[in-house]
């Protein structure tokens, strides 16, 4: 009965363009670029204050930015699975875009209607060069469940064992390369904008969507991630992952162990189930911290319809096309980074983040260390034991959003897990706090793997002397370096005066002023020599344009007068 409910209800969800085997290459090129240009024009209208009723305000505009987000969601959805997933991606990048579509794209649903048996049929006796009959005694025809890259039928191999057959969308490696085509072109009108291109590498960013897409739809890639998560946690009966039938598998189709479990975030069935959700809440936060901190390999999207728990109480992980790796000396920066934030110390956070590669160091890091440290002394303001992960990462994507550097995918989708992880903890324990079970692993990481104890005081204070004599070694060589800049003059010095930047626009909108003073002159001559010479149609034409520019030169007028009162 559910499988026919959710069949019935997939039957009738919107018929989405996309949903098919065959592309237009043509249309799809009107479909994406008719967004990207109402795209563009809604944020080019958003900056003009005469577009908003009654005066531009604050609320105003956040109110736009909403709806627009909401839009770009939506239209997402509608460009189908290309999009989607470039839409989760997105919403990882806190640091790029503005927090009303971060928010907005982060609640993009995965879930679109089934493609028909007929085709998941013949795509499995392709790929396994066997029909369904051969390969399995019994195959559910109606799916588990439907997403834009695939979906999930039940199945029974004939030795018995219960499985999951993960089957790939038709046609999705054409609708990829047509998608992607067209994107590259988009990426490359992107980066080359004056406004829009500045401080951003777009190129980077397609670069790493590409990599990502490509390796979420091979699903050999998918198998091997399982394999390696599930050696990783041999060790721990707390934690389960399905096992691979590789004899089942293929570049689009993936055989898994059935492993049914109750979706984690279904609290009053964990509950009916006997299993104390304030345990569960702690051993999902220490299963992932031991895939970052320990094995550096980790589940890069573990939202609650990723993760289940079985009768017995273990974590079940599921869906391994998105993975993480990070290396052992990005562990350790990216705990500085935390504990640089945890003790307000803006220095700390921003020679971490050099040391990430987050942060490109330039001549003068003035500017950036000073917003570091605003925000750490304005925000945070609790003991790191009573920190939110997400408050972390937030006021971190802040300090980011605007300034001339760009965190690595690494970075933001440990960061965006940390987050998951917390609101899922939550969820299970109002009380839960990531930071606190956090904490032991990161010690351990900062004292090189030594089990912190009581004298963990005495070891971070042998660990700031030995920092403070690295510093006092260098200093003379920085001086060195500082004497040979003033020798070459690549020493900077940049004074900003306030009175002087504003007599500067002051004296800008006057020449503005002067020229468009002259064109409704003109345009006013104009229009009444072709009124003189009955040529109506034009002169109205003209008298219109002439109109116009003076309600522009008006509202400059306006302006000035406010500079006038200013100075």
């Amino acid at each position: 009965m559910p499988n026919q409910r959710l069949l019935k209800k997939a039957n009738n969800d919107k018929s989405y363009r996309w949903n098919q085997e065959n592309y237009s290459r043509q249309r799809r090129f009107i479909d994406i670029w008719a967004f990207v240009l109402t795209l563009m024009f809604r944020l080019w209208l958003d900056k003009k204050a005469w577009s908003y009723p009654g005066g531009v305000t604050d609320a105003k505009k956040a109110v736009r930015r909403k709806a627009l987000a909401i839009w770009i969601r939506d239209t997402f959805l509608d460009l189908g699975p290309t999009f989607i997933k470039v839409g989760q991606l997105f919403s990882t990048r806190a640091d790029l875009f503005p927090s009303e579509y971060v928010d907005e794209l982060a609640k993009l649903q995965d879930r679109v209607p089934a493609f028909s048996y007929e085709q998941a049929e013949a795509m499995i006796e392709k790929d396994l060069d066997k029909s369904i009959a051969e390969l399995f005694r019994s195959f559910d025809p109606i799916p588990l469940a439907a997403a834009s890259l695939g979906q999930v039928h039940k199945a029974q191999l004939h030795s018995g064992e219960e499985v999951v057959v993960k089957v790939q969308r038709p046609g999705l490696r054409k609708l990829f390369t047509i998608d992607l085509q067209i994107l590259k072109g988009i990426t490359r009108y992107f980066q080359n904008h004056p406004d829009w291109g500045r401080g951003r590498d777009w190129n980077g960013i397609y670069e790493e969507c590409c990599r990502i897409l490509w390796e979420e739809i091979d699903y050999l890639n998918e198998g091997r991630n399982a394999d390696t998560f599930r050696r990783n946690f041999r060790p721990y009966a707390w934690v389960k992952v399905p096992r691979v039938y590789w004899k089942y598998a293929s570049p689009r189709v993936l055989t898994l162990e059935y492993v049914p479990g109750i979706k984690i975030s279904h609290y009053e069935a964990l509950e009916a189930a006997g299993l104390d959700r304030k345990i569960l809440a702690r051993l999902g936060a220490k299963a992932y911290l031991q895939q970052l901190l320990n094995d550096g390999f980790f589940h890069a999207d573990p939202h609650p319809g990723n993760l289940a728990v079985s009768p017995e109480g273990a974590l079940i992980f599921y869906d391994f096309g998105m993975m993480g790796r990070i290396k052992t000396n990005v562990r350790e920066q990216l705990m500085e980074t935390l504990f640089g934030i945890a003790q307000k110390d803006g220095e700390r956070v921003v020679n971490s983040l050099v040391a990430l590669g987050a942060l490109s160091p330039v001549e003068d890091m003035g500017p950036v260390r000073r917003s570091i440290q605003y925000m750490l002394d304005y925000f945070m303001d609790k003991p790191f034991e009573e920190q939110s992960i997400t408050a972390i990462s937030d006021d971190l994507y802040e300090i980011a959003y605007g300034q001339p550097f760009r965190f690595p995918a690494t970075f933001t989708f440990v960061m965006r897990a940390f987050s998951t992880l917390e609101g899922v903890g939550k969820g299970l324990d109002p009380e839960f706090n990531f930071m606190e079970v956090a904490q032991p692993f990161a010690l351990q990481i900062m004292t090189n793997g030594n089990t912190p104890d009581t004298n963990s005081f005495f070891n971070e204070l042998g660990r700031q002397a030995a920092q403070m004599s690295n510093t006092a070694l260098g200093l003379p060589r920085r001086i060195e370096d500082t004497i040979d800049k003033l020798e070459r003059g690549d020493v900077r010095l940049r004074v900003r005066s306030i009175e002087s930047d504003r007599l500067l626009r002051r004296i800008s909108s006057l020449q503005l002023g002067t020229n468009y003073a002259l064109l409704v002159g003109a345009f006013t001559l104009s229009a009444t020599i072709l009124f003189v010479n009955d040529k109506i149609r034009l002169a109205a034409v003209v008298a219109v344009i002439a109109a116009i520019l003076a309600f522009v030169l008006i509202r400059l007028l306006n302006k000035l007068d406010k500079f006038d009162r200013m100075l």
